[in-house]
Order: structure tokens, then C-alpha cells, then sequence
């Protein structure tokens, strides 16, 4: 399923090999690293020089969602003060910056791919 192989962040063509070489380090602040191409089809990930420059948005909107969810679930239904959830936003974000990365990078190359189809 699509869907899923996006979200393990597969490749969009064969969906079997990763897009991402590595899951990078929060504590080292070390981001994800992408392969170029896939190790199964071959398929190349970045097709050509800025590719990724949407993929800032797709993040953008990505983060927004889950920040509204998180303020939405910790004050009005946990009754938890303003100012704490704030803090748990910015906790939040900080956990999730790797995966939402590697999600909007992943989102922005299935946008664009073709999956082939199997016979």
C-alpha cells in the first residue's frame, strides 16, 4: 500500500529499498541523509538541483497540523495551563523534527513519482 510504504518512507517506484541512508541524531543535530537513488529500481530521488524546495512547505503544513493537535489535546482537553502548552508544543516540535523531515521529503517525492505498475 502507498501509503504506508510513504510513510516508512520507501521508495515511491518499487517501494522496497529506503529513501533515507540514515534516520540522523537529534542529540548530535545531525539531519537525515538521503540516498541518490534507490539500491532496487534505481530510481533517482532528487530529480534535479532545489528539488526539495517544496518539500519546505509540505513541512510547514505538516508541523502546523501537529502543532494545533498537540495545544488542542494538552489545553482544552487535558485543561493544562496556556503556558505549558506552549512548552509542550516547542517539546513537540523539537521531538518530531527528524521524522517530519524525512515525512515532507517523502510526501514531495511521491507527489512527483510515477509508481510502476505491476503485472
Amino acid at each position: 500500500m502507498r501509503i504506508i510504504s510513504l510513510l516508512k518512507g520507501k521508495c515511491p517506484q518499487c517501494e522496497k529499498k529506503d529513501i533515507f541512508k540514515s534516520n540522523g541524531n537529534l542529540l548530535k543535530l545531525q539531519i537525515p541523509e538521503m540516498n541518490n537513488t534507490c539500491k532496487n529500481c534505481n530510481f533517482k530521488f532528487e530529480k534535479e538541483p532545489g528539488f526539495f524546495f517544496g518539500a519546505m512547505f509540505v513541512s510547514y503544513a505538516v508541523t502546523a497540523a501537529e502543532f494545533i493537535a498537540v495545544f488542542i489535546v494538552s489545553h482544552f482537553i487535558l485543561g493544562l495551563s496556556l503556558l505549558t502548552s506552549f512548552f509542550m508544543v516547542i517539546i513537540i516540535a523539537i521531538i518530531l523534527s527528524g521524522y517530519n523531515f524525512r515525512l515532507s521529503r517523502s510526501i514531495w517525492i511521491y507527489l512527483f513519482a510515477k509508481p510502476k505498475v505491476k503485472a
